[in-house]
């Protein structure tokens, strides 16, 4: 991860939108690829084809060494969940896919828990209320505001519904790297932190539990799990910090 936070010009900007909007396409289609019997591979396959054809990279494909274009996780996997021929998702899973793309030197980065038919009322709270801790956040993310206003704002919403904040992933800067300065926890401190300027690109993204916040990762190295074997839920857009208010930037 970059140390110093990069702002980011007009141009810059205008670059990182064509690698956001990418970004929301592919997961867009992957996300309506879900139904039972199909596996995480296939699901995968659809993200890559779609970032292929629209001239970009996906930007997690041998990442730090990870396998494929897309994490996609189910239940009780919380991120990293790695594809695989042989895992195949079922009626009344939940599955997050986080995935992103590269194009013109710049990088878009989203996420999204979506349902595989019907789905317990249990889980689509859960959903629900993950999805809007995250536009909690982005609603914090102004300009004078400061990180800690974002982290403050998802941690309240969440566990003011019962609900429960990872601690040891967090958000990031996105730009000409994936992962930038400067780190955006979901909990925190209002008033705390590196302070919102113009030109700022961020990605908030909370990784919110049914249970208990602990997490263990599995021996893959890579795929991330609720430590008590209940639910987790994950949301992300990548987002412009302006003037104005904060621009996301991977909306459909």
């Amino acid at each position: 991860m970059i140390n110093m936070i990069v702002l980011k010009t007009t141009r810059e900007l205008s670059l990182m939108r064509e690698a956001c909007r990418i970004s929301a396409g592919a997961l867009r289609v992957a996300g309506a690829a879900i139904e039972p019997g199909i596996t995480t591979a296939e699901i995968d396959k659809i993200a890559y084809d779609y970032i292929i054809s629209q001239g970009a990279k996906p930007n997690f494909l041998n990442y730090e060494g990870y396998p494929a274009t897309a994490c996609i996780s189910i239940n009780d996997e919380v991120i990293h969940g790695i594809p695989s021929k042989k895992r195949v998702i079922k009626a009344g899973d939940i599955v997050s896919i986080d995935l992103g793309a590269a194009i013109n030197g710049y990088n878009g980065d989203n996420a999204a828990t979506f349902a595989c038919g019907d789905i317990s009322e249990e889980a689509q709270r859960l959903i629900d209320a993950t999805r809007e801790s995250l536009y909690a956040g982005i609603k914090a993310a102004k300009n004078g505001n400061r990180v800690g206003d974002i982290s403050s704002a998802v941690q309240q919403y969440v566990e003011a519904r019962g609900y429960s904040v990872v601690r040891e992933f967090v958000g990031h800067g996105v730009g000409a790297s994936l992962h930038e300065a400067p780190e955006i926890p979901n909990y925190g401190t209002a008033g705390r932190g590196v302070r919102l300027v113009p030109g700022m690109t961020i990605a908030i993204e909370p990784m919110i539990n049914l249970g208990q916040p602990q997490i263990n990762i599995m021996p893959d190295g890579w795929t991330v799990k609720t430590a008590d074997g209940k639910l987790s839920a994950h949301f992300e857009h990548t987002i412009a910090i302006t003037a104005d208010g904060p621009v996301i930037m991977t909306e459909c």
